[in-house]
């Protein structure tokens, strides 16, 4: 009973040391699982104004834009167009929300018929949509098919969407509107005139070695502009590449394989425990089935002008008699050797007509209904017919032929080079004569052709080639991956660059790599180089070997720049332009003498120019280029009055006013108001967006996961 009564007494604080115990359970298990904090980062690709993009979710979309794009899309650039929407789905909805905007049934439906308006699903015999046949299809895969259903659901969900930001972007054109005085001030702007007389002292006089920028004065500019001169996380590397190529031994090893097959050899046969004579390159008779066997590339069973011969050993091939070999020889990354099969006379170009006979089932068959059968018959006609009256050929390839590039020039197909037309085509238009016709069957169709003019003939042969690829052997291969880590090794040690000029090799630098980018240039989309420059575990001077197509690249790590305002490295090519304009300014301002333009002109050798009609909506001069600057100027001053000096774009101008001639102006203005109402409404879509996200508080971890 005591025990009883001294835990009765003290109950307040064992409730207390039971609480702090399980408080101290949900935090140690909390810090094993990295906490909420981590948890939330883990599971969210972003979190834009306090939502969090669920990061499942969020693969999902970039594997689903990724097979629409096809295969000429990388990943990265799947994952920023899903970020778009994501993003400009986020920032819109909100807009909603808080203006209560609802799209109505009639309005969704509306835009659905105009989005599947030209889908043939959903037109009726006429070719016009039908809302029934829309109906039906709906219910249709809501019976059949659970996946399409959800799809269709998405479909009309993301038209209510666009809806919805469509009655939000209307409501804010409907505000930017132009007054008839804004409209008054844009036609005065278009049609009020100024001539002048000038003296341009240019920029480009003072040469940029004779003006000195200093780090001081860009990090002043910097500080005085921030911001202007934001900056995003960057990184900067320098690489190192060791391409695996086929060394010179690897070379002459590949010559001496491809010259063994000149000869005939003797080979033991397993199969009858004897030896026979297998005819090499030089002695065979069946060429295709030697080069189909030997060669790296297969048989080409065409004839070759000598234009079209490997220039190094044009001369030489082209004289072979039929039978002569030549080789081995190089040709770009091949070992070749060569013999000569046939040689005739044939044109290098020719000019055909045809008429295409499609049936039914064939992609150039349209609407014909027609029978491979019954096309045969057609285009034996129609051949019977143009054989006895060429002239009849015009009017039937109209009527009849299926090619719809060409059947109102009669069938016409221009002149054409050996290869450019498939296999059978070619081979009736090269091999006759002209004023031959013929029929010809392809995957197009049958084709009724007349070969209207041959031009050029001379000389051509066809070549069987064998024909083997260098490459770098294993022991190639083996000594440069001992080359390159021999080469990070050291560059650990004793420096990348020092280490890197001892070996002979380019060091190529990189600046200011953003997180998201995936393309390195000289190695192309490289996504791991920049996760690992990115990654909080490398430091500056770490040094890493990637595996690439062509070999190794060694990547040095050599600047890490955070978010905030960019460096004076970064922002120097910018700036350093501006400053030297401004200096220059100032010393073409302190060099200007004199009371008139021809004294001002004569003092710095300079010579007075002459502009008309200048406005100020294009405020282009006339041997100067774009001066907005000096044209608002010559507005501003009085007639036969000499300006000081204006600092323009390309350089210090002295001006006198000669004429201003005003516009006469309009009763009404209500045109130039309309004109700039388009204008401005013309870009409310892309600004609103744009304010929208710079309003937004984004916490993006995209690069984190991709």
């Amino acid at each position: 009973m005591a025990v009883l009564n001294k835990i009765r007494q003290r109950s307040v604080f064992l409730i207390i040391i039971i609480a702090l115990a399980l408080f101290s359970f949900v935090l140690a298990d909390l810090f094993r699982n990295g906490g909420a904090i981590s948890q939330k980062a883990e599971n969210a690709i972003a979190t834009i104004n306090g939502k969090d993009i669920d990061r499942t979710e969020f693969a999902k979309k970039v594997e689903l834009a990724s097979r629409n794009f096809g295969g000429g899309t990388s990943s990265i650039q799947a994952v920023n167009y899903v970020w778009n929407q994501e993003l400009r789905e986020t920032v819109f909805e909100e807009q909603f929300e808080e203006l209560g905007i609802r799209a109505g049934e009639d309005q969704v439906n509306q835009l659905l018929e105009e989005s599947l308006s030209t889908n043939p699903t959903f037109q009726n015999e006429a070719g016009v949509f039908d809302k029934a046949k829309m109906q039906e299809y709906v219910a249709n895969v809501k019976a059949t098919s659970k996946e399409a259903y959800q799809q269709w659901l998405d479909f009309e969900i993301n038209v209510s969407k666009g809806a919805k930001e469509q009655i939000y972007l209307n409501m804010i054109k409907a505000g930017v509107g132009s007054t008839l005085k804004e409209g008054g001030l844009e036609y005065r702007m278009e049609n009020d005139n100024v001539d002048i007389k000038y003296v341009q002292f240019p920029f480009s006089s003072i040469e940029d070695a004779k003006v000195t920028v200093s780090d001081a004065e860009i990090k002043s500019y910097i500080d005085k502009h921030s911001s202007q001169y934001k900056a995003e996380p960057s990184r900067s590397i320098n690489y190192v590449l060791f391409n695996e190529v086929a060394s010179e031994e690897d070379e002459n090893q590949v010559r001496e394989e491809i010259a063994s097959l000149l000869e005939d050899k003797v080979e033991f046969n397993t199969a009858t425990k004897s030896t026979d004579s297998v005819l090499g390159f030089k002695n065979t008779d069946n060429v295709k089935e030697f080069v189909n066997q030997y060669s790296a590339l297969k048989f080409e069973d065409s004839f070759k002008f000598k234009k079209d011969l490997p220039a190094t050993v044009a001369d030489t091939l082209y004289n072979l008699e039929i039978g002569g070999v030549y080789g081995p020889y190089k040709d770009g990354d091949y070992i070749k050797i060569s013999k000569i099969v046939a040689q005739k006379q044939m044109s290098d170009s020719v000019q055909a007509s045809h008429i295409l006979v499609s049936w039914e089932g064939l992609g150039t068959a349209g609407e014909i209904k027609r029978t491979k059968e019954e096309a045969k018959v057609l285009a034996d006609s129609i051949l019977k017919v143009t054989k006895a009256d060429k002239t009849k050929f015009i009017a039937l390839a109209k009527e009849f032929s299926a090619d719809n590039s060409n059947k109102d020039k009669g069938g016409d197909l221009g002149y054409f080079t050996p290869g450019r037309m498939v296999p059978a085509f070619n081979d009736y238009c090269f091999k006759n004569k002209t004023g031959d016709q013929g029929i010809v069957e392809t995957q197009f169709g049958y084709h009724v052709i007349s070969i209207e003019d041959q031009k050029n003939e001379q000389k051509a042969i066809q070549i069987a080639t064998v024909a083997q690829k260098i490459e770098p052997s294993e022991k190639t291969i083996n000594n440069i991956f001992t080359e390159t880590t021999k080469f990070q090794i050291s560059a650990k040690d004793k420096g990348f660059e020092e280490i890197a000029k001892k070996s002979k090799l380019a060091v190529r630098p990189v600046n200011s790599i953003k997180e998201l980018e995936e393309n390195i240039p000289g190695l192309g989309a490289k996504r791991t180089i920049v996760q690992w420059a990115f990654n909080e575990e490398s430091k500056v001077g770490d040094i890493k070997r990637f595996d690439i197509p062509e070999g190794y690249a060694v990547v040095q790590l050599t600047a890490k720049t955070d978010k905030g305002v960019m460096t004076v490295a970064d922002a120097s090519s910018t700036i350093k332009t501006i400053l030297l304009k401004e200096k220059k300014a100032e010393q073409l301002k302190s060099k200007i003498s004199g009371s008139s333009l021809d004294a001002i002109a004569q003092s710095q050798g300079q010579t007075v120019k002459t502009a008309s009609a200048l406005n100020m909506k294009t405020p282009t001069i006339s041997g100067a280029g774009t001066e907005p600057k000096v044209v608002g100027a010559a507005f501003a001053l009085e007639q036969g009055k000499i300006s000081d000096p204006i600092v323009g774009n390309n350089g210090v101008y002295v001006i006198e006013v000669t004429k201003k001639t005003p516009a006469s102006g309009l009763d009404n203005y209500m045109s130039y108001a309309a004109q700039l109402s388009k204008a401005q409404a013309g870009v409310v879509n892309t600004k609103v967006f744009e304010a929208l996200k710079e309003a937004a508080e984004i916490e993006d971890r995209r690069s984190k996961f991709y």
